[in-house]
């Protein structure tokens, strides 16, 4: 679970016992109890009568429940603090949490990944070298057998899918359970309000909460953590007083002895019960999930001395006062409460229950933006809320659907032990498979014993396999909403991811032969016109096969050919130093050349509006740099798609290889003779005035006064800088995704209906990659797959 603020870059703390760190991170661990603990620390709102509601009810007396508070403490300790806190916090991928950091750390260390669009230049990227060294790891038996099967590396990607898929599921059932839990406490009042009322109450501020994300959190980001903190002092508070107050005997239940008391007395019901237990660590995934914003310290620093103890009294101080008011179960926090303070305790709950949903929607916005990025998810439009907290996004159309589906689930239940019942089994699922994933790490990426891991594995699959296999008994009960929901997005996933790679494997098995282009001359068998042909495509080598449709019907091209191939990188971010790398394709003058943008899993593609001169600059750097090292063009008989060169923007700006001009007029100052007619000036100034936030920035190129320079550079740079003054076109493929006819019935059914249906109803690529739409020239093609 990952909510997007907080701060904005991942901080690294080399030595925590510094005072600067420690400062720095007390800070921090401040911020993270308002965005990472909201959810964990409303769960005692619906433990205790999700636990005894059900099987439990026959065995409500005080043995049962000093055995229910005896669970709950060690199930705490165990699971958040134990497995947590002490290792999952250590397996971070430059800083990230979360199951796709597991994963992408898997990939980077052994070759599990199943888009073949990878390549040796991916592997100097400086965050892709973030832990171990590789080679150690690399003659390991086990790494090599899942290697080798590529249906183990797809139920991998299977698994990882699923868990992402009970992560958004959590962002449905998690301001469900938590608002009307919260607004539940109307109901012990006075004047008690009917439950049609609570519902109605529970359902408008739901709706509130969903119509208020465009807007963004950081607006009321910096009122979280207070209102975390005043809910903290409260249950514990509240806690503490039940204690002394009603049976101080409560602390002797620490003792697991109670457990084994519990289970004699209740057996098989006392097993199924633990269905509402695991209740007491829902919210547990995003401490490791939420790990970007904050460090690994900081987060065990808000745990171990805020949130651990202030939750462990409060369980205890509601077992107190259970164990003397056996009736009170239905409503166990709100009776617990002192008359005297109730009505400010139930409105920090409920704005507390506000801030934990928050976190887990914001948390859905992300975990959809990775799968998007790894492949997984269809293209969705994603808002940037802030300007100064990067990372901070809103996605629209997944936001609706969330806030329908939250309604659907409060109004369809109206109970929070049914709601209860899905959302454990949602979040064991999550842990469990989190667990699975960091056995891997163990091995693969930290390289210790496959004995280890197994231990690990083993110890946690069994704690957490009991509440699991509790949870799996409630299906019937509302359990089956999150398996329903995983599927159905699951499969959204997975069909898109299909049809992602079909079609790429199509692309890379149809590529045009370097021997035809060399064959045609440098004027490609046309007429080559000035200006600078922008052809994108995901093949990250190679000539795409969209290209030949283009030489063979068509009179005339660009001049100057760039293939661009935007593409993510299996790690979090990618520096703008490292983004941009430049080839060539063929011999100098057929002016063609290969440029790879290359984006992590949380980076945001932003429109700044300056890509073009970005890439002009880049390409002029390479021309430079090329002449400048013999070895990169050593012979004609070399490979004419071969080595690339990272081009950093920072040596872009210190170099002089162009002068770069600002243009006030562009239409007045335009001196060199521009292709452009008149009519097409004037509809690119009427597009550029109704969109002027993706208006380009105008600027002039110009060759310095080098006399040194070699004759050929001069010429391919002035090439280049004419090219531009006449114009940038966008050439993209409009592609229809079709099964061959030899096909099974099912691979018909997922890229005939499916994946087309994905493709016709999410945003088209152009669109996604910020293109404007006056430049955009597309070429229908039918891929049969």
């Amino acid at each position: 679970m990952e909510p997007e603020y907080g701060i904005s870059t991942p901080i690294r703390n080399p030595s925590p016992l510094s005072w600067v760190n420690l400062s720095r991170n007390l800070i921090l661990a401040y911020q993270s109890l308002g965005v990472v603990y909201g959810d964990l620390s409303t769960s005692p709102l619906y433990v205790y009568s999700s636990t005894f509601i059900g099987k439990l009810q026959n065995h409500q007396n005080e043995e049962a429940i000093f055995g229910a508070f005896s669970l709950i403490f060690w199930t705490i300790t165990l699971i958040p603090l134990l497995k947590y806190v002490f290792i999952l916090l250590s397996a971070d991928d430059n800083g990230e949490g979360g199951t796709f950091a597991l994963y992408s750390l898997l990939c980077r260390h052994a070759k599990f990944s199943l888009l073949p669009n990878q390549q040796a230049a991916d592997e100097e990227l400086s965050a892709y070298k973030y832990g171990p060294s590789t080679q150690a790891a690399g003659s390991s038996p086990l790494k090599r057998f899942l290697e080798k099967h590529k249906r183990l590396r797809t139920a991998l990607l299977v698994v990882v899918l699923f868990g992402a898929s009970m992560v958004i599921g959590d962002g449905v059932l998690t301001p469900a359970i938590s608002v009307l839990s919260s607004v539940s406490g109307l109901k012990v009042t006075e004047k008690k309000l009917t439950n049609g009322e609570v519902l109605l109450l529970a359902c408008v501020i739901l709706v509130g909460l969903f119509a208020l994300q465009h807007f963004g959190t950081h607006r009321v980001a910096f009122m979280f953590a207070p209102i975390v903190i005043i809910w903290l002092v409260s249950i514990f508070s509240i806690g503490l007083y039940n204690i002394i107050h009603w049976n101080p005997k409560i602390i002797r239940a620490i003792s697991p002895y109670y457990i084994i008391k519990f289970f004699r007395e209740t057996g098989k019901d006392g097993w199924i019960s633990l269905g509402g237990i695991l209740l007491s660590i829902t919210g547990t995934e995003a401490m490791f999930a939420d790990l970007g914003h904050f460090t690994a310290f900081s987060i065990r620093l808000a745990f171990a001395f805020v949130i651990y103890p202030c939750l462990v009294v409060q369980y205890m101080g509601q077992a107190a006062f259970l164990s003397r008011n056996l009736q009170s179960i239905r409503n166990s926090f709100y009776d617990s409460i002192p008359g005297s303070v109730f009505w400010p305790v139930f409105v920090i709950a409920t704005l507390a229950a506000i801030v934990g949903s928050q976190a887990v929607i914001t948390a859905t916005f992300s975990i959809i933006k990775q799968c998007h990025a790894l492949g997984c998810f269809p293209r969705v439009k994603i808002v940037h809320t802030s300007k100064h907290i990067y990372g901070q996004i809103y996605i629209p159309e997944i936001n609706w659907i969330l806030m329908i589906l939250t309604l659907s689930i409060t109004i369809g239940f109206q109970d929070t032990t049914l709601i209860g019942n899905a959302y454990g089994l949602a979040c064991m699922t999550v842990m469990f498979i989190t667990t699975f994933l960091m056995a891997l790490v163990i091995t693969f990426v930290w390289q210790k014993t496959v004995l280890l891991a197994a231990m690990f594995l083993l110890f946690f699959w069994f704690v957490e396999g009991v509440y699991l296999s509790a949870a799996l008994t409630k299906v019937p009960q509302g359990g089956w909403v999150p398996l329903v929901l995983s599927i159905i997005f699951m499969m959204v996933m997975y069909i898109w991811h299909y049809g992602t790679r079909k079609k790429y494997n199509f692309d890379l098995h149809n590529k045009v032969s370097l021997k035809w282009l060399l064959g045609l001359g440098p004027s490609l068998g046309i007429v080559r016109v000035p200006g600078i042909g922008l052809i994108y495509s995901e093949l990250a080598t190679g000539v795409p096969a969209i290209f030949s449709h283009f030489v063979t019907n068509l009179p005339a091209f660009h001049k100057v050919l760039v293939f661009v191939c935007v593409k993510s990188v299996p790690v979090p971010y990618v520096s703008p130093e490292e983004r941009f790398l430049i080839g060539r394709i063929c011999p100098r003058p057929y002016r063609m050349y290969r440029c790879i943008v290359r984006y992590g899993y949380k980076d945001i593609q932003r429109d700044d509006g300056d890509f073009e001169n970005q890439l002009i600059q880049s390409i002029a750097e390479f021309i430079q740099m090329e002449a400048g090292e013999p070895q990169f063009c050593s012979s004609e008989s070399s490979s004419y798609d071969g080595r690339m060169a990272v081009i950093s923007t920072r040596t872009i700006q210190s170099s002089s290889s162009l002068i770069v001009s600002e243009i006030e007029d562009f239409t007045i100052s335009n001196t060199i003779q521009s292709s452009k007619s008149l009519d097409l000036q004037s509809l690119r100034s009427a597009y550029d005035d109704e969109n002027p936030a993706v208006r380009r920035r105008q600027v002039r190129f110009q060759l310095p006064p080098n006399p040194g320079m070699d004759p050929l550079v001069r010429e391919e740079l002035m090439d280049l800088i004419e090219a531009k003054e006449a114009g940038v076109a966008y050439i993209m493929g409009h592609s229809y995704v079709k099964a061959r006819r030899s096909s099974s019935f099912l691979k018909k059914l997922v890229i005939d209906m499916g994946y087309s249906f994905l493709r016709k109803n999410c945003r088209g690529p152009a669109v996604a990659l910020n293109i404007p739409h006056i430049s955009l020239i597309e070429v229908g093609m039918i891929y049969y797959v």
